[in-house]
C-alpha cells in the first residue's frame, strides 16, 4: 500500500524546481516531482540492468504522470505509481531494456511491441537513420493535425537513437492502468514544447519538460542535476557541425562508478548500454564523453 499523504513530508527544491517527497516517519526518500515535468522518480524494489558484463544497479523506477507536474500531487496517480513499482510493473527504465539484443519478443494484441531492435537496414556500409517507433512496429501513426506517418517496410524491426526514445516515453505506457502515461509526441516540431519531436536536436530546443543542462557548445562536468530517465544529448558526428545528433537515457552509476547511458546507435546496430561503438558513459575520454552537450528532464 501506498503511504498516504498526512504520513508525507513534501520538501521544495531548486535547481531545477522540484518537489521531494519522503516518508515521515522514516525520513527516506520516496520521490520525486519535478516542476513542468512528466517524468516522475520514485523509490521502487531494487533491481539491476546488465549487458556484457556492464550494469546499473538502482532503486529508482520511472513513470510518466499524466500532466506536467504543476505543484499539485495527484493522489490518484500515486497510488497506482506506487502499487505499480511494489508489483514490478515494467517502468521507463525496463522498457529501455527491452529492445537491446537478446531481448524476449514481447506481444499486444497479437502484435509484437518489444524484442531485439536494429539501429536501421545497411546502406553504404553503414546503417540507415530514420527508424521511427512505427517503424519497428510495423504501423501506420495518426497525429493530430499532422499528416499520417506511414511505416517504412525497410526500417521494420528498427530504432535510431530518437525512435527508440519516442518508443520508451511516447508509444509505451510506463502505467498501463493509468489515465494517460506516455508523453506526446508530434512529427513536426511545436513552439509550445507540448509534445515529443522527431529528431533528437528538436527534442532538446522544443521537447516537453524542462532543461537541466544548457548547450554551451561544450562538454559540460557538472553532472549532480542528472537523475536517471533523463535524456542526454551529444555532438557525436562531426559531418553535421555542432548540432546534437545522439540522444540516450541516463540510468545512474554502474558498478564501476561511471555515469551510465542506454542509447541507440549505429556500430551497436540497435539500443545499448555497453561499451559498443564507444564507452557509454559521461566520464573519461571516450567518444560519448567527449561530445556530451546537454540534457532534458522530460
Amino acid at each position: 500500500m501506498p503511504p498516504f499523504l498526512p504520513k508525507l513530508i513534501q520538501k521544495r527544491r531548486d535547481a531545477p524546481a522540484r518537489t521531494e517527497i519522503f516518508d515521515r516517519a522514516s525520513r527516506e526518500w520516496l520521490a520525486t516531482f519535478t516542476m513542468g515535468s512528466y517524468t516522475v522518480a520514485l523509490s521502487g524494489p531494487a533491481r539491476h540492468f546488465c549487458e556484457r558484463r556492464r550494469y546499473v544497479e538502482t532503486n529508482t523506477w520511472i513513470r510518466v504522470s499524466p500532466e506536467p507536474f504543476s505543484g499539485n500531487l495527484n493522489e490518484e496517480w500515486w497510488s497506482l505509481a506506487w502499487d505499480a513499482n511494489e508489483s514490478r510493473v515494467p517502468d521507463i527504465l525496463t522498457i529501455a531494456f527491452q529492445y537491446i539484443a537478446g531481448s524476449q519478443r514481447l506481444y499486444e494484441n497479437g502484435m509484437q511491441i518489444a524484442g531485439n531492435a536494429r539501429y536501421g537496414p545497411r546502406s553504404s556500409g553503414s546503417r540507415e537513420e530514420g527508424s521511427d517507433f512505427n517503424d519497428y512496429l510495423g504501423i501506420v501513426w495518426e497525429y493530430a493535425d499532422e499528416p499520417r506517418d506511414r511505416p517504412e517496410t525497410r526500417q521494420f524491426r528498427s530504432l535510431d537513437c530518437s525512435g527508440f526514445v519516442r518508443m520508451v516515453y511516447g508509444y509505451r505506457r510506463s502505467l498501463p492502468y493509468a489515465r494517460s502515461s506516455t508523453v506526446p509526441i508530434c512529427r513536426t516540431a511545436r513552439a509550445d514544447h507540448s509534445a515529443l519531436p522527431r529528431r533528437a536536436h528538436e527534442m532538446f530546443t522544443k521537447g516537453p519538460g524542462v532543461t537541466l543542462i544548457e548547450n554551451s557548445g561544450g562538454r559540460p562536468y557538472v553532472l549532480d542535476a542528472l537523475a536517471p530517465g533523463d535524456l542526454l544529448f551529444f555532438d557525436a558526428d562531426r559531418k553535421d557541425g555542432p548540432r546534437l545528433d545522439h540522444v540516450g537515457i541516463y540510468l545512474g552509476l554502474d558498478g564501476q562508478g561511471h555515469r551510465r547511458f542506454i542509447s541507440s546507435r549505429k556500430r551497436a546496430n540497435g539500443p545499448t548500454m555497453s561499451d559498443i561503438g564507444g564507452r557509454s558513459i559521461l566520464d573519461g575520454q571516450g567518444l560519448y564523453a567527449r561530445s556530451f552537450r546537454s540534457a532534458r528532464r522530460l
